[in-house]
């Protein structure tokens, strides 16, 4: 058995809340893991709108934090959303001065574009369509020549290590197939990503099946919001996995959204048309969809020529797909983008679990609700990721005194993947019943599918299979609709589920046991 090097922090997850995490931790020793090449198969580098800030003159952090708490579905924490927004000028600071090349308008103040939901333009962009691209290079460059940080590369985490009420470790292999050790932490940082690969079609990459909210949760962790899941109403519908991204900022600049017949739709269903929250958006398109009418995106009369120059990343995807998006209709479904749920936490971070904190998509913070605003979710990944950085230096002086943490020392064979067959099946299964609609008998119907997935050699499949019963059992705790849930059997929302769904492993586990006839005894089915 190897066992890897003490470490002070060990950061799961090198997207932009993990990097961003691990730089302002810097000088203290780090290290960070990363599923595969710095830098690659990361969500944030996908991002094209950018990052939500009230730096326009007119703008203000209190019009960003009501755009926020507005755009939730009624259960946005207010106070997170207002420090979020207080504090999104000093973290874009900080991202210029890691050189990250933020456009510039022809006076020189950052140049800034709406996206749906907001009420300023304050969406802060990289040659219109790149920021997530051109922050990850920043950052990624700038983690390289930090000596505090040790990057692991090509290993995933597998299971969080715990000494009574607190994690001492994170056991990992690697991704390549020769075996995994231990690595002793004092402070553990989830920022793993999210779970848009448990679904057929999703923007994200397709590895991002919730590993670290499942590993969170098998170490006893609280689990918020689990049932809303972000669907992007603009997925180009190619035959690409994942789905090319057409960016809202396209709808920000003009762009509608027509049927296979030429008709606008939206205006009709909500009176921001085009610009309405993004689950209004995903249902209507979704619904052309499924209607047979089919759901387009036409730029051609508002963007039209600007498109390889202004949108390079959208014009790219759309030529790979064979289509001319200045002089063509793009195709266009809802596809899987964001979880609002995740492993719980307060305002710094921490989870319910000790020397355990959480960031990025992974985390729930309360700050999205029930439906995350535009260009929110890089913000709040830089600024959880400064605030648990300031928490973890607090303990650090007593580190030095105090031995590193023990841990158990047990082999970790090398990875194994599961079958494309199974994970197809779950992919297939999450779509067709936990997907953009949900009724009762859909939600059943997955828990049932799910106990029937082969989970793999060495439990391949285990940790993507917990992730996917915790969304699909709070799916079925909450019987109303409400931001990205939405309940063909119960479409109204509902006062008395004006609340946030806190659920651990063990309590879906029974719940789903009830729901599919396997428990050995009844429970009572609440939140």
């Amino acid at each position: 058995m190897q066992t890897g090097d003490a470490s002070d922090v060990v950061i799961v997850g090198a997207g932009l809340a993990g990097l961003f995490t691990a730089l302002k931790l810097a000088p203290h020793p780090v290290t960070l893991i990363s599923p595969q090449r710095l830098g690659d198969g990361a969500s944030s580098a996908w991002a094209q709108g950018g990052i939500a800030a009230a730096v326009a003159e007119g703008d203000t952090p209190e019009a960003h934090a009501a755009d926020t708490v507005r755009a939730g579905g009624g259960l946005v924490n207010t106070a997170m959303a207002e420090s979020l927004a207080r504090e999104a000028a000093a973290r874009i600071q900080d991202l210029l001065a890691l050189g990250v090349p933020l456009d510039r308008d022809g006076t020189g103040a950052l140049a800034v574009s709406r996206e749906a939901a907001h009420s300023a333009d304050r969406i802060v962009h990289v040659k219109g369509d790149q920021a997530g691209q051109a922050v990850m290079q920043a950052l990624v460059a700038a983690v390289r020549r930090t000596p505090s940080i040790r990057v692991i590369e090509a290993h995933v985490a597998e299971d969080l290590i715990k000494n009574g009420r607190r994690v001492t470790g994170v056991r990992v292999r690697s991704a390549e197939g020769s075996g995994g050790y231990v690595i002793p932490a004092r402070a553990v940082v989830l920022a793993s990503g999210g779970v848009g690969g448990l679904y057929a079609t999703t923007t994200n990459p397709v590895l991002s099946r919730g590993d670290g909210l499942a590993i969170a949760a098998r170490a006893g962790a609280i689990i918020g919001d689990a049932e809303f899941v972000q669907f992007h109403p603009t997925g180009i519908e190619v035959a690409r996995d994942p789905a090319p991204l057409a960016t809202e900022a396209l709808r920000g600049e003009g762009a509608i959204l027509v049927n296979g017949r030429s008709e606008r739709f939206m205006p009709s269903i909500h009176p921001d048309a085009e610009l309405a929250p993004r689950d209004v958006v995903a249902r209507a398109v979704h619904r052309e969809v499924v209607n047979g009418r089919g759901a387009y995106l036409d730029c051609r009369a508002a963007i039209g020529g600007r498109m390889a120059e202004d949108f390079p990343a959208v014009y790219g995807a759309c030529k790979d797909a064979g289509l001319d998006p200045a002089h063509e209709l793009v195709p266009v479904a809802p596809a899987a983008h964001y979880h609002m749920g995740g492993v719980w936490t307060d305002s710094m971070g921490r989870t319910s679990v000790d020397q355990l904190w959480a960031c990025g998509e992974v985390a729930c913070t309360g700050v999205h609700g029930a439906n995350r605003l535009a260009s929110n979710s890089l913000l709040e990944a830089v600024v959880m990721g400064a605030r648990i950085a300031r928490d973890i230096a607090r303990f650090a002086p007593g580190w030095r005194s105090s031995p590193p943490p023990k841990v158990d020392s047990s082999p970790v064979s090398a990875r194994v993947e599961p079958s494309a067959e199974a994970i197809a099946e779950l992919r297939e299964t999450m779509s067709r019943h936990v997907g953009m609609e949900r009724s009762r008998d859909g939600l059943v119907a997955a828990l049932h599918d799910l106990d029937s997935l082969d989970v793999g050699p060495e439990g391949a499949l285990s940790n993507a299979i917990a992730a996917a019963r915790l969304i699909t059992v709070s799916a079925l705790l909450r019987t109303e609709s409400r931001g990205s849930h939405y309940r063909s059997d119960y479409p109204e929302p509902d006062d008395a589920w004006r609340r946030h769904s806190l659920l651990t492993l063990r309590q879906a586990e029974a719940i789903a046991a009830e729901v599919t006839g396997t428990a050995s005894e009844p429970i009572r089915l609440s939140a």
